[in-house]
This record gives C-alpha cells, sequence and structure tokens, in this order.
C-alpha cells in the first residue's frame, strides 16, 4: 500500500464519535421501515441484496464496540491514510462475513446490538487505544474515522438501491470527504493540481510545477457525493463530466487515472 503521509489530518474525536452514531441512527431508522419486497432487492454491489448490505453498515458499524471488548493491540501497525489503500485486500473476506452476518439474525436485532456495544464502549474509550482490526493495530479515533467513510458510502449505496432518501450527517459526510480526498494526495503526492470539494476540503496532488499564487492552472471541482462516487468506484470520471457533475481545468486536470481510491 502508498505509505501514508507524514502530516495527517486531524479531526475532532467529538464531533466522530457523535457523526458515526448519528448517521447510523439514520440508516437503522430507515432500514427498519423496508418492506420484504424492498430488502430482497438488488444493490450496485454485486450480487448483494438491500437486506446484505443492510446487515453489512450494522456489521461495520459494531466493530467499534466489539474491538473495544477486545485486548489492546501491542502496537500501531495501520494509519489512518493506510486504510482506504488496504480495502480492496479485504474484498473476498468482507463479501462472505456479510452473507453470513445478514443470516445470523433479524436486522432489528443486529441494529440494536450494534448500538448498544456503541454507547456502552464508545463514551469511556480513550481516541489512543489501539484496537485489533482487519489490518493490525490501530489507533481508536483513527478507526473511527474510517466508520464515517464506511457508513456515509453504504448510506448512498442504500438510497440508490431503494430511493428512500436516507439523509447524511454533516460530520460524516465532511470526514469522508476529507478522508478520501487526502488519500489521493497520498496515491499522487504533488502540487501540479488542486482538488476542491467545498465545503470540505482542498488538497494538491499529481508531480508537476507547484502552484503558488493565483488562480491555480489545473483544477477540478465537484460536489461531497460526487466525490465520494468517484473515490470509491460508484462513478467513473468520464460519466461525472459528461453529467457536469465534475468541473475540470487544464491540460492536467484529469483525475481518470488515478480513480477509484477505495478498493
Amino acid at each position: 500500500m502508498p505509505p501514508a503521509k507524514k502530516r495527517t489530518r486531524s479531526y475532532d474525536s467529538a464531533k466522530i464519535r457523535d457523526a458515526v452514531l448519528a448517521q447510523f441512527g439514520h440508516v437503522r431508522d430507515a432500514v427498519l421501515t423496508l418492506t420484504p419486497e424492498q430488502l430482497a432487492g438488488p444493490t450496485r454491489l454485486g450480487d448483494w441484496t438491500v437486506r446484505e448490505l443492510a446487515a453489512h453498515i450494522a456489521m461495520v458499524t459494531g466493530l467499534v464496540g466489539r474491538y473495544l471488548g477486545e485486548p489492546e493491540a501491542a502496537k500501531q501497525e495501520v494509519a489512518l491514510l493506510d486504510w482506504p489503500f488496504a480495502t480492496v485486500t479485504a474484498a473476498d473476506t468482507v463479501d462472505d462475513q456479510t452473507k453470513s452476518f445478514a443470516q445470523s439474525a433479524e436486522l432489528a436485532e443486529l441494529y440494536a446490538r450494534a448500538e448498544a456495544l456503541y454507547t456502552a464502549r464508545v463514551p469511556q474509550a480513550s481516541d489512543d487505544r489501539l484496537v485489533t482490526m482487519r489490518f493490525g493495530g490501530m489507533r481508536f479515533a483513527d478507526f473511527l474515522v474510517t466508520r464515517t467513510v464506511e457508513l456515509t458510502v453504504h448510506t448512498d449505496d442504500l438510497n440508490d438501491a431503494t430511493g428512500i432518501g436516507v439523509p447524511y450527517d454533516k460530520q460524516a459526510l465532511a470526514a469522508c470527504a476529507r478522508l478520501l480526498a487526502d488519500a489521493l494526495a497520498v496515491k499522487a503526492p504533488g502540487g501540479a493540481v488542486e482538488v476542491r470539494i467545498p465545503p470540505y476540503a482542498v488538497v494538491q496532488c499529481v508531480e508537476g510545477p507547484r502552484h503558488t499564487r493565483g488562480t491555480p492552472p489545473n483544477v477540478v471541482e465537484t460536489d461531497p457525493l460526487t466525490w465520494i462516487r468517484l473515490a470509491t468506484g460508484r462513478t467513473t470520471w468520464a460519466e461525472a463530466l459528461d453529467a457536469a457533475q465534475v468541473s475540470a481545468s487544464g491540460e492536467r486536470a484529469d483525475l481518470a487515472g488515478l480513480l477509484p481510491i477505495l478498493g
């Protein structure tokens, strides 16, 4: 995986903790109103049904409380900006685990368990506690930021599959967009292109002449949800350009070869 940047963006831990729980609540409230027919419907995630997608959201949120109930990791092995590049290695395992988890209980029970563990264990947890997550020891505060990505991306998947309009928590959406933007800067270090995702993030990337004053010669700008879909492969660069969901100016402002970021 690409090495993480030496300087990582800081996140307000209290806001991230609240954002994860808030976004999970938005999803729970929507999922528990879906009919059996809706739950059996398809998603854009391979052969996953809506029920399996909903179960996956409960599973990845429940990991927060579950990891806090396990012994602390001996050392930190995964930095926050390592995580986006590591996810591709776990795709098959996640698929198997999700399908098994979806069959383990009714959705209402799965969501209740995840929320109970979160509310019981997260308030007392130290940001610097090392949890043993899938790829190794990771700071708890950093692991929580990755949950904003999981929740935001899969909320968008759920909305795409059902059209039910699950809302996005502002802090969760912001953290998701920022982490994926910073990952782009790790994947393609440099200062030739400025990527703007108002109102949440601006990063410079791609090797070439660094801009220092005035309007940069190479600029990409898009909204947070379009950026998240680009970064996770839910839409392509060409599709976003054709739909006028992204603007790109300058001879280097073509990110097609760098997307997606998240596996």
